[in-house]
C-alpha cells in the first residue's frame, strides 16, 4: 500500500528530530508505582463499579470478580493516582511517556468481565498521558513530550497451547486478536497518542495480529503515526516465547516499517545486553530498551539501584546500541533521573544509511 502521510505531522517530525540529536527517554514501571499506594478493592472500584459490576452495564455473572490489580482500571477510578505516575517520570526527565493500556484489550479485561471498556480505558489512558505530557513541554519549549500508545501482549497467544496434552489447542485466533487489537488502537489514536506500540510481545503472531490491526486503523483514517515494537526475550534461551531469536523475531515484523525495534521486560540489562547487540547490528531502524531492574528476588521483588542500572545501560549507550532507553519492571523516577543522566552525552545509534 502507499505510504501515509503522518497523522501528526509537527509531532512526528519533532520526535524524529529529536532522535536524532540524542537518545531518547522512555518511562519507567507503572505498576511498581502504583503498587506504592497500597491500593484496595474499593479504590479499583471507585464510584462507577461500587456495585459489584459496571452500572453502565446490565450484571453478568462476574458480579463477585474482583477488581483489585486491574491498574488499567484506575484510568476510570484513581485517575489522579496514574497521573502522578506520568508526571514523576516526566520531571526525571523522560522524553516519552507509555500509556497505562497494558491490559486495554478484550482478552485481558474478560478476566475482570470489563471487555465492554476497552475502546473507554484506551482513550483515557492516551488523553491522560497526553494532558501530562502536553504540560511538562509548556513548561520546558526546548524539549517536546511525547505520549507511547501501548498495546500490550493480551493474555492469550496464538501460537502455543494452552493444554499441554492437546498440543493443537488455542484459546485465541489472529482474527480475533486482530479485532481486538484494532478497538485498542482506535482509543489509543482518538485519545491523542503519538505513537503505538506493541509492547512487551512474547509471541510473534499476534505482534502480526497487533500490526494488522494497527495498519487497518491507520488506512481507515488516511494518516499513520510511528510505531514502535517491542519484544520479550523469555529466559536465558534468548529467545522469545513462541520460540524466535531476537533477530528473527525482528526480520518477521520489519514489514511494518517501524521507527524501533527493540526488546523489554523479563530480563535486567546485564542479562538483555547481547540481544540488544545482536538487533543493533540488524535492524535498520531505531533501538529501545527498557529492561527491569535486574532479575526478580525471592519475592518476587526487584532489588537492583538506580545508579547500578544507570551504569550498565551506560554501557549500552556508549557502544553504539541504543536510540531509546528506559526501565520496565522494578523501575522508578529515581531509574530513570539516573539513566538520562548517565545518557545524556552520548550520540544515539547511527541509523543506517536505508532507514
Amino acid at each position: 500500500m502507499p505510504t501515509l502521510p503522518w497523522l501528526h505531522p509537527e509531532r512526528a517530525n519533532a520526535l524524529i528530530a529529536a532522535m536524532a540529536q540524542r537518545i531518547l527517554i522512555i518511562d519507567g514501571a507503572m505498576g511498581t508505582m502504583l503498587q506504592r499506594h497500597q491500593l484496595g478493592e474499593a479504590d479499583y472500584r471507585g464510584q462507577r463499579f461500587a456495585a459489584g459490576f459496571d452500572a453502565g452495564q446490565p450484571p453478568a455473572d462476574g458480579i463477585g470478580v474482583d477488581l483489585k490489580g486491574n491498574n488499567d482500571l484506575l484510568l476510570l477510578t484513581r485517575p489522579e493516582l496514574v497521573a502522578g505516575v506520568h508526571n514523576a517520570y516526566l520531571a526525571a526527565g523522560a522524553d516519552l511517556v507509555e500509556t497505562n493500556t497494558f491490559n486495554a484489550t478484550a482478552a485481558s479485561q474478560s478476566d475482570y468481565r470489563l471487555e465492554h471498556l476497552v475502546y473507554e480505558l484506551n482513550v483515557a489512558g492516551a488523553r491522560l498521558a497526553r494532558a501530562c505530557c502536553d504540560a511538562a513541554a509548556a513548561a520546558t519549549p526546548h524539549k517536546p513530550r511525547f505520549v507511547i500508545g501501548v498495546l500490550g501482549p493480551t493474555s492469550r497467544t496464538a501460537s502455543i497451547s494452552p493444554d499441554v496434552n492437546d498440543p493443537g489447542a488455542r484459546n485465541t485466533s489472529f482474527d480475533a486478536l486482530r479485532a481486538d487489537y484494532r478497538l485498542a488502537t482506535d482509543g489509543l489514536i482518538d485519545g491523542g497518542a503519538d505513537i503505538i506500540m506493541v509492547e512487551t510481545v512474547f509471541d510473534t503472531l499476534n505482534a502480526k495480529a497487533a500490526l494488522f490491526a494497527i495498519d487497518d486503523a491507520f488506512a481507515a483514517r488516511g494518516a499513520r503515526l510511528p510505531v514502535m515494537i517491542s519484544g520479550t526475550i523469555t529466559d536465558a534461551s534468548g529467545r522469545t516465547l513462541s520460540g524466535q531469536t531476537a533477530e528473527a523475531f525482528a526480520i518477521s515484523l520489519l514489514h511494518a516499517r517501524p521507527l524501533a525495534i527493540g526488546l523489554n521486560c523479563a530480563l535486567g540489562a546485564a542479562e538483555l545486553r547481547p540481544y540488544i547487540a545482536a538487533l543493533a547490528q540488524t535492524v535498520p531502524c531505531a533501538i529501545s530498551a527498557h529492561p527491569n531492574a535486574g532479575l526478580p528476588n525471592a519475592f518476587g521483588g526487584y532489588d537492583q539501584q538506580p545508579d547500578e542500572m544507570a551504569a550498565i545501560l551506560h554501557g549500552f549507550a556508549a557502544d553504539g546500541l541504543l536510540n531509546l532507553v528506559g526501565g520496565c519492571c522494578g523501575t522508578t523516577p529515581e531509574h530513570i533521573a539516573a539513566i538520562a543522566a548517565t545518557v545524556q552525552a552520548i550520540a544515539p545509534r547511527p541509523l543506517p544509511a536505508s532507514a
